[in-house]
């Protein structure tokens, strides 16, 4: 009997400079990768490094391992080096995830597995954070590192590509790319998500596929949080005009991002007033982060871009 053609399934590491994290990233993949080879399946690991100083290029020679392949992707931007990702993939399966993030044990297996028993187009895992340090009791009453949790098979329409698996031939076949206009100020994985399950594609949940999400002591402060929410409500902003398929489709979009960002200024102030009264954090923390998500909804509204990835300019 003639086996049947070899699956590829490729997990793909974009980096910017972080050195430190893709050493210690890549051998946990490594392994993986050998836990899930075998009866027809061989797995791959393909970094992006989006550096075009090749950064990232010392640590993967230095592993010397030919099931890491490396590659330059000089545009600035995540969408480019997700997009560079997607051209370099040429197996059946793709599987994003973060260089600073950490694999948990059967991870991989647990995607392939769910992708499987469902044929999603996506399979999407779970992440939980682990602080550099103490979490400040301001930030963790505001809730702003909470995460989602649903049962394994739930139909989603949204997620990010930090512990994502896609099932490379219907991505090719709805021609949905990440989009360059997000490259710098994130938010390209949420478009792509919601055009990609527009499209019909299904895309579904694995809770057992879990990733840790490094975060490191800058992204504990009270200022950072409260930014990313802003930026989290410029995004849904964005890309709800992205989506709208026409000038009055765009018009409503931004009446519809007005009619919910001004409720969510509005009342997000009054709670954190509140809480600044009652010295209640939860109050005060809830409410500035429903205000800002509102406010970001509202500059998405009338066109303003919040840039969080820019770039410093070479001196």
């Amino acid at each position: 009997m003639t086996a049947g053609p070899e699956i590829l399934v490729t997990i793909a590491v974009l980096t910017f400079r972080r050195p430190d994290d893709l050493a210690e990233l890549l051998p946990l993949l490594l392994a993986q990768a050998a836990e899930n080879e075998g009866a027809g399946r061989r797995v791959d690991v393909l970094v992006v490094d989006n550096d075009a100083a090749a950064g990232g290029r010392p640590v993967v020679a230095a592993l010397g391992d030919e099931r890491i392949r490396y590659v330059v992707e000089e545009t600035p931007g995540i969408s480019a080096a997700r997009n560079r990702a997607l051209e370099e993939a040429g197996g059946a399966f793709l599987v994003f995830i973060d260089d600073d993030e950490r694999p948990h044990p059967g991870w991989l297996a647990r995607l392939l597995e769910t992708q499987a028993r469902t044929s999603a187009a996506a399979v999407v895992g779970a992440v939980v954070s682990d602080f550099d340090g103490d979490l400040d009791p301001w930030v963790g009453a505001g809730g702003f590192f909470e995460r989602r949790r649903l049962a394994t098979g739930t139909p989603i329409t949204v997620a990010a590509t930090n512990n994502l698996l896609l099932d490379l031939a219907v991505v090719r076949s709805t021609g949905v790319r990440f989009d360059g206009g997000f490259g710098l100020t994130g938010g390209s994985d949420t478009l792509f998500t919601r055009q990609l399950t527009d499209t019909g594609a299904l895309m579904v949940w694995c809770d057992e596929a879990v990733v840790t999400d490094r975060v490191p002591a800058p992204r504990m402060s009270r200022d950072w949080v409260v930014r990313r929410s802003f930026r989290y409500g410029n995004t849904a902003a964005r890309v709800a005009l992205v989506l709208a398929p026409t000038g009055p489709g765009r018009l409503a979009a931004r009446l519809k991002a007005t009619a919910q960002g001004l409720p969510r200024v509005a009342v997000g102030l009054g709670r954190w007033l509140l809480g600044a009264t009652l010295r209640s954090s939860t109050h005060e923390a809830r409410g500035a982060r429903t205000a800002a998500r509102g406010a970001g909804m509202l500059a998405g509204a009338v066109g303003v871009v919040y840039a969080e990835y820019r770039r410093k300019a070479a001196a």
